[in-house]
């Protein structure tokens, strides 16, 4: 296995009776990196995720993990931890205990500051002692990554680990992971949300029914060869709407869902013919003052390559 990857797949197959769940898929992801994995509802990301950590085995094609050939029996790597489809808690205990059954039946160091330390980190620390049936969906997803800290894995696997969190708790589990990787540990996480993936990956695995339609760096996903809609505020909208008629490659687009603003105008371009704009606003005296994509370039990159996919089911 390359030294430098944390996971290598090459030709995974897997399927439950008639439905394939993964196709041929190939999956590198690189030491101290968050690898994001993204697809549609039925695309193989939470069997994949359960490769990972042994919860499943492969029909066919191979896995190493953490520079282990993953074999064809029921076993979590070494140094692997996480959770699919949420976190299996004890409703009838508090966060602690949770920690502390959970660690005994992995015969883990189950000692009191190993439990706190992992509680602290996920800002869990004030209801360490609070039964967890009173917990959030939120709460439960921190408690669930409190509980794969505790083995201080290599490789953290987590299905959707912002599900349910607020902006404070997404914030904080974000810096969890960043501090994760930043120190060595490699992240593989699945979400539906995009700005996540955005925020956290360096890149990106994905999958449409059950095949990697593209793996690689999120700035090649996410390129600047697709035309976007831009939301577009400036100081004086009736010269702003003037000067991107006459811009080329600028397309005004007079109805994209976008709340009438007499000082908004939404335009439709490459990345390089807005940055013309832009400039030629400028040097009209027009104050650009907001300018953002409707859709994030990830999620077009995201609707232009799985829509086909899923049409073709």
């Amino acid at each position: 296995m390359d030294a430098l990857l944390a996971v290598r797949a090459r030709g995974i197959t897997k399927a439950f009776g008639d439905v394939v769940a993964l196709d041929g898929v190939d999956l590198d992801v690189t030491h101290s990196q968050i690898h994001g994995l993204v697809g549609p509802n039925g695309a193989g990301k939470t069997t994949l995720l359960g490769l990972l950590l042994g919860l499943a085995v492969a029909d066919s094609g191979s896995l190493d993990v953490l520079g282990t050939s993953v074999g064809r029996t029921l076993d979590a790597p070494d140094g692997v931890a996480g959770f699919v489809d949420g976190p299996g808690l004890y409703p009838s205990l508090t966060a602690r205990q949770n920690l502390a059954a959970l660690a005994a039946l992995r015969g883990d160091d189950a000692r009191t500051t190993v439990i706190d330390d992992a509680l602290a980190q996920v800002g869990l620390t004030d209801v360490a002692d609070e039964r967890v049936r009173g917990f959030s969906l939120g709460m439960r997803q921190r408690l669930g990554l409190a509980a794969a800290l505790l083995t201080k894995p290599r490789l953290l696997v987590l299905d959707e680990p912002s599900n349910g969190l607020d902006p404070a708790g997404k914030k904080h589990v974000h810096g969890v992971l960043t501090r994760l990787a930043a120190d060595g540990t490699s992240v593989v996480l699945s979400s539906h949300r995009m700005d996540d993936v955005e925020a956290l990956c360096s890149d990106v695995t994905l999958l449409a029914t059950g095949r990697v339609v593209f793996s690689g760096p999120l700035s090649k996903l996410a390129a600047e060869e697709q035309e976007l809609d831009y939301r577009v505020r400036t100081s004086d909208a009736p010269a702003a709407r003037q000067l991107a008629t006459e811009t080329a490659g600028i397309r005004l687009v007079e109805d994209a869902g976008v709340r009438h603003d007499a000082q908004v105008l939404v335009v439709r371009a490459l990345a390089p013919a807005l940055d013309v704009l832009v400039v030629r606003l400028v040097q009209a005296g027009i104050a650009v003052r907001e300018l953002s994509p409707l859709v994030s370039p990830l999620e077009a990159a995201f609707l232009a390559l799985t829509e086909p996919a899923e049409a073709g089911r």
